[in-house]
């Protein structure tokens, strides 16, 4: 990676973009989502993670605009293989595919260099080395610096590691969502691959704000996700009081306690937290300064776990997107 840029594990948590332009209700307003960006850089953030997704590519616009002037002081994250096209979701990994929207996200972010390009979605149509092959030819040609992948399985990472090296791998991790404890953490500490964790508060759940699905906005992804449905979340935010119990106890917010025990479950793990407000971003970024002792990890470890929680992370729908492991 370039020497001019910041590292992305330090600091070990960066800013997930996503929710400022996608899939939690009506978009943040550009200027004030601008404003936003500036305040997170200003209080310490330095890894912003973006995709072409995110709003149909207007999340990068948001970050290239935010963010260009201070572009040689951050570590910039992006990503392709899944794009909104004619108003659907659509997950392709084909070579063609690969570049061009690497040429759009460069244009949008304002920058002649991306740090880190994941492919979203692994495309079930395409090889992952296919893919992989035409990532690595756009690090020779200094577009993207390092290659990263999103929601793969260990043996993917395995695959296209073979092709090229891999950086980092994205999946979503929590305590409420423990799939790469089945295999791909073990594989990115073997690798040598950085584990990065989106949702790490578990899409809001472990901050204690989401009282009731009722409240959430039309359009916000979670109202198509089991665990928020009116079967289980009752059951959820039962589960809930003892880790809330346990922050308070401790002397810190739950969302600190839940990127705390994030953070010590491995020395290559980063976590991304994402939200659209300032004193939530302050909040997240003292996360890893909250000390917890063996006993503490242990105990949070049971209490919230793919036992304890009540239904699936994502309809049968969304899991047929993803390649990670399944309990």
């Amino acid at each position: 990676m370039s020497s001019k840029h910041p590292n992305f594990l330090n600091p070990k948590i960066g800013l997930g973009c996503m929710n400022l332009s996608h899939a939690y209700g009506t978009p943040v307003a550009e200027q004030q989502a601008i404003a936003t960006l500036q305040k997170a850089f200003e209080m310490g953030y330095r890894h912003f993670d973006t995709a072409t997704l995110y709003g149909g590519g207007k999340n990068e616009l948001l970050v290239g605009k935010a963010l260009a002037p201070l572009r040689n002081e951050l570590f910039l994250a992006s990503k392709c293989g899944m794009a909104m096209v004619n108003g659907k979701k659509e997950i392709n990994g084909r070579p063609e595919n690969i570049r061009q929207q690497c040429e759009e996200s460069l244009k949008r972010l304002e920058t002649d260099y991306i740090n880190l390009y994941y492919l979203h979605r692994k495309d079930p149509n395409v090889a992952i080395e296919e893919s992989v092959g035409t990532l690595n030819d756009l690090v020779k040609e200094g577009k993207i610096g390092a290659i990263g992948l999103s929601e793969v399985s260990a043996n993917t990472l395995r695959c296209a590691h073979a092709e090229a090296p891999i950086t980092a791998l994205q999946s979503e991790y929590s305590l409420w969502t423990r799939n790469p404890e089945i295999a791909t953490l073990e594989a990115t500490k073997e690798l040598g691959v950085t584990f990065v964790a989106f949702s790490p508060l578990a899409r809001g759940y472990l901050t204690g704000a989401v009282k009731s699905t009722d409240t959430l906005e039309a359009g916000d992804i979670r109202l198509n996700m089991p665990r928020f449905d009116n079967d289980h979340y009752p059951k959820n935010r039962e589960l809930l009081k003892g880790f809330l119990a346990m922050a308070n106890e401790i002397g810190c917010t739950p969302a600190q306690l839940s990127l705390a025990w994030l953070l010590r479950q491995g020395d290559n793990i980063v976590a991304i937290p994402g939200t659209r407000f300032v004193e939530h971003m302050k909040d997240n970024l003292s996360g890893d300064s909250v000390s917890l002792s063996a006993s503490q990890l242990s105990d949070l470890s049971q209490l919230i776990n793919q036992s304890t929680v009540s239904g699936p992370r994502y309809n049968a729908a969304q899991q047929k997107e993803i390649d990670t492991e399944e309990f």
